[in-house]
């Protein structure tokens, strides 16, 4: 069928709407029209070349929900009218780090840049003139329809609002795993978030249920630290180095538990004034992207075994998309935890490059498509 999307040509370059040839489902394959489509920043990092592709054109796009429209041969527990989130990282079930319940790290993850099916770097389900086009994460949800696998879907209940659920693809487990997976935040802790986007605003949210008794956002504009106020954080500031004395007042001088990084493009500087701004045995957990061949943090090599900190990488928050995401879902039903106050403002998909015009002049938590239909 011929659908709608946007892709890139280069990088650097911008998102522009094309009409793509789009293959039916094979087996253990949806087709799905979108509902929704969130405006993560994993894309833009594309488009500025930061995270490198691995094939042109790439239709971009990976935290999405929406509608099964066509469901391949022998492929059970799916039929067409299902409402379903796309999990960016796929999880086969199998791998070794699926069974030993780290979905988020699972062996099929190593294609979310190729654009192509795992089982065959020559096998693509998008095309343009005749020519391949790669699908950001498999997914590619910046298109209208689009043909994926089963291990990159959660089927979700059809009462819930796909342009809240969304999210929970993405950017709300990240976030919010950061906090209650990655830094292990406690009953009474003291944490920093240093970056109130997307993910930082998740963060704070799973920061604050996890019962931290000092949730200090950082954040340059004012609106992401109003906001960030509302979402769990006891304090906003513009500085590390603000946020850094704040963690030592209700510590006897000691740092924060845990600082979480999650500014929107991440340099060795951030991760090195998180680092010291936690205590003894602190957490420094490191989410945010920048250029991901940037290599060294100035941080000193005595005070990270002397003190025994630790310096921790997080992938979409450490979570089991297909557990954490039905659990986070649940979690918006019990008025636990906020999804529809993250969407800041709705874009057509041809409005796309507004919404990351939007992102990088602070003025959202989290842009969304919606499609029309």
């Amino acid at each position: 069928m011929k659908t709608r999307g946007a892709v890139l040509r280069e990088a650097p370059g911008k998102y522009e709407i094309v009409e793509l040839d789009l293959d039916d489902p094979r087996p253990g394959e949806l087709q799905i029209k979108l509902v929704a489509s969130g405006l993560c920043h994993s894309d833009d990092h594309i488009a500025t070349g930061d995270i490198p592709a691995g094939i042109f054109p790439m239709a971009g796009g990976h935290e999405g929900a929406g509608i099964v429209t066509k469901v391949g041969l022998n492929t059970p527990g799916y039929e067409e009218g299902d409402h379903v989130v796309f999990s960016f990282l796929p999880g086969c079930g199998r791998c070794r780090w699926c069974a030993t319940g780290h979905q988020n790290l699972c062996d099929l993850g190593q294609f979310l840049l190729a654009g192509c099916r795992p089982d065959d770097p020559t096998s693509f389900r998008l095309s343009l003139d005749g020519a391949p086009v790669g699908q950001m994460s498999g997914i590619s949800t910046f298109c209208e329809h689009t043909t994926v696998s089963v291990h990159s879907t959660v089927k979700i209940d059809k009462d819930i609002p796909l342009e809240s659920a969304c999210l929970t693809g993405c950017s709300v487990g990240t976030g919010w795993g950061s906090a209650v997976n990655s830094a292990a935040v406690q009953q009474g802790d003291t944490v920093i978030v240093m970056g109130i986007g997307g993910i930082g605003i998740n963060a704070v949210q799973g920061a604050a249920h996890a019962g931290a008794a000092n949730v200090i956002a950082v954040d340059p504009v004012a609106f992401k630290r109003e906001k960030a106020q509302q979402f769990g954080a006891s304090h906003a500031v513009e500085t590390i180095e603000e946020a850094t004395e704040i963690a030592r007042q209700f510590t006897n001088g000691q740092g924060a538990d845990s600082a979480i990084v999650t500014v929107g493009v991440t340099t060795g500087k951030h991760v090195a004034a998180a680092f010291a701004a936690i205590r003894k045995q602190g957490t420094c957990v490191v989410t945010g992207l920048g250029d991901i061949t940037t290599t060294g943090v100035d941080i000193p090599l005595g005070e990270l075994t002397l003190f025994q900190k630790r310096l921790q990488g997080s992938l979409f928050g450490e979570s089991a998309p297909s557990f954490d995401i039905p659990r986070q879902l649940q979690l918006y039903r019990d008025g636990l935890l906020k999804l529809d106050e993250l969407v800041t403002t709705t874009y057509s998909l041809d409005e796309i490059n507004q919404g990351y015009e939007d992102m990088h002049a602070g003025k959202n938590l989290r842009g969304v498509i919606r499609y029309a239909g």
